[in-house]
């Protein structure tokens, strides 16, 4: 049996012992299913003096997901959107044709001290949904599909497994699977999409019988599911979907099929004219001279 892909974390630390790692995309895998970006953040304790606000920046071509497993945050965007994102819920932000949003420590909690944990993922449109318009949709923890699964609890983020449909809305088939692997746990993961991978946020564990440590990221072969198991209490989630349906470009924080749609979003955030955050009147730069256009995630395309 061929061994897994494995996909290595690339580490950036934010300051105060903010630790991101980031797993797609990935010089090996642009992307899995529509997923183009996968960062895994914290655990980060945040106090009084801590400071990792992200500044109002610009999307195009996307849906944020972000899932967060301690902690808080809260999402303002251009459409007016307020919301403080809690563990366990979904928060998709559709950017399409494009939208602004900014990412802060809750008011609540500037003088307490609390972990902040979990995973900032980003979905490519399908070609003709790339410049719909933007949205904001926040799927509550209780509204989740939970159940188990073989003796394993799984959530149901997104998309379809196991006779359950989560109400997060997709433009593409989509999974994103939260699961709880107990201590000498297996899992039978069946092939649920034509692209799968597993990701462990908090311990080893085994897929097919070859290891898979701890913030790797493991690919599954083509249509295929695997056997997942651990000698400790795992967490892990499991990614993918179908494939894109043709290559991406992507260039900070812009994605599209088109290398001009993305110059043209640059030019639109440096002159200011994708929309503002009401409130806010902070904003992350244009990075870059010239501002310079990458392929970033497509199936068996390597990037230029």
């Amino acid at each position: 049996m061929t061994a897994p892909l494995l996909l290595q974390p690339h580490d950036k630390d934010l300051g105060g012992g903010f630790k991101v790692r980031r797993l797609l995309p990935a010089a090996k895998q642009r992307s899995v299913g529509p997923f183009v970006f996968f960062d895994h953040f914290g655990p980060a304790t945040e106090t009084p003096g801590s400071e990792h606000d992200v500044r109002p920046h610009p999307h195009i071509g996307l849906a944020t997901v972000t899932y967060l497993f301690e902690g808080a945050m809260m999402h303002r965007d251009s459409l007016g959107s307020v919301q403080e994102i809690r563990p366990g819920a979904i928060n998709w932000m559709t950017a399409g044709r494009g939208i602004v949003h900014s990412e802060r420590k809750p008011d609540t909690l500037r003088d307490a001290t609390y972990v902040n944990h979990g995973l900032q993922l980003w979905v490519a449109l399908p070609q003709a949904h790339e410049e719909v318009e933007p949205s904001f949709v926040h799927t509550a923890a209780a509204d989740i599909p939970a159940l188990e699964v073989q003796g394993v609890p799984v959530r149901v983020l997104v998309g379809e497994a196991f006779g359950v449909r989560s109400p997060v809305a997709t433009l593409s088939q989509t999974v994103y699977l939260d699961v709880a692997l107990p201590a000498g746990g297996r899992f039978e993961l069946p092939a649920l999409a034509r692209e799968l991978a597993v990701y462990p946020v908090d311990g080893d564990i085994t897929l097919d019988g070859e290891p898979v440590a701890q913030h790797q990221m493991a690919m599954l072969a083509e249509g295929q599911g695997g056997v997942l198991a651990a000698q400790g209490a795992v967490r892990l989630v499991v990614i993918g979907g179908e494939p894109l349906d043709g290559p991406r470009f992507i260039t900070w924080n812009f994605v599209s099929s088109r290398r001009e749609r993305i110059l043209e979003a640059g030019a639109d955030w440096a002159a200011q004219r994708m929309g503002q955050v009401p409130g806010e009147t902070e904003f992350i730069p244009l990075p870059g001279h010239p501002f310079q256009v990458q392929q970033a995630a497509d199936s068996g395309t390597t990037p230029v």
